[in-house]
């Protein structure tokens, strides 16, 4: 049977009841992990736990080897995989400390490894993305998170840009025109590597500050660690009304 595994982002370097091994990360065809990979108890459920960015978040956005985390998450049994992600607020229905399960993505990252069929095996692989996220994890985030007293959003276009800097205002502009509600640094190639494996893939995303220029004066870091920290807490229940409540098939919708 399948495993959910969860990729911490920023302000999740460890889960509770999952500590990280401490030494190097896994090694795989593609290189090495960001950190050792983590098993614990959440909601009772045995889960899986790697943070993208290194245990001590000393892996920037651009850096991190997501093939070799995917890789070894697969390799260690996961079937569905929760990717946390600290974001900036575009829409106006993402201000900060808002949750959302985003639906759509748009990449705008370059020069990282993208996926798994290099050509270096002889094989082109192409694969549907028309959907990037996988709606049965969606839905039983949504589910967990109304169990869990929250209300995270329903939907939304996460915008995957390069890092490690802040966007400037004008990005944004652009950001907005093409439809997109969310930031973040890290969406891509991850959802789409996930998508190679044949892993059930969704995004929990938490707004730690409004995008640039979508509000007075500048993104200072001190509110983003603010909101950050109020974000765990929210996103820790989150978290564990997934594990106690779901379904691992692969057609399951709900908890």
């Amino acid at each position: 049977m399948g495993r959910i595994a969860i990729i911490g982002g920023s302000g999740f370097a460890a889960l509770a009841g999952a500590s990280v091994p401490a030494g190097p990360g896994a090694d795989t065809p593609f290189g090495q992990t960001s950190a050792a990979i983590a098993e614990g108890t959440l909601g009772g459920r045995q889960v899986l736990f790697l943070p993208r960015h290194g245990v001590g978040h000393s892996i920037p956005p651009h850096a991190i080897n997501y093939r070799a985390n995917l890789w070894a998450l697969k390799q260690a049994g996961a079937s569905h995989v929760v990717a946390l992600a600290a974001v900036g607020g575009i829409g106006t229905a993402f201000g900060p400390r808002v949750l959302a399960v985003p639906n759509q993505l748009i990449d705008y990252t370059y020069g990282r490894a993208q996926t798994f069929s290099d050509g270096t095996d002889g094989t082109v692989v192409h694969i549907d993305f028309t959907r990037p996220y996988c709606d049965a994890l969606r839905s039983s985030l949504l589910q967990a998170g109304r169990l869990a007293g929250l209300s995270p959003v329903d939907g939304g276009t996460y915008a995957a840009v390069q890092g490690p800097r802040l966007e400037t205002a004008a990005e944004v502009i652009r950001l907005e025109r093409d439809g997109c509600h969310l930031v973040g640094m890290t969406g891509m190639p991850e959802a789409a590597l996930a998508r190679e494996l044949d892993l059930c893939y969704a995004c929990a995303a938490f707004v730690v500050n409004w995008a640039a220029g979508k509000a007075q004066g500048e993104g200072l870091m001190a509110e983003i660690e603010a909101n950050l920290h109020h974000c765990r807490a929210d996103v820790d229940r989150w978290l564990v009304a997934l594990a106690a409540g779901f379904k691992l098939d692969a057609d399951a919708s709900a908890p």
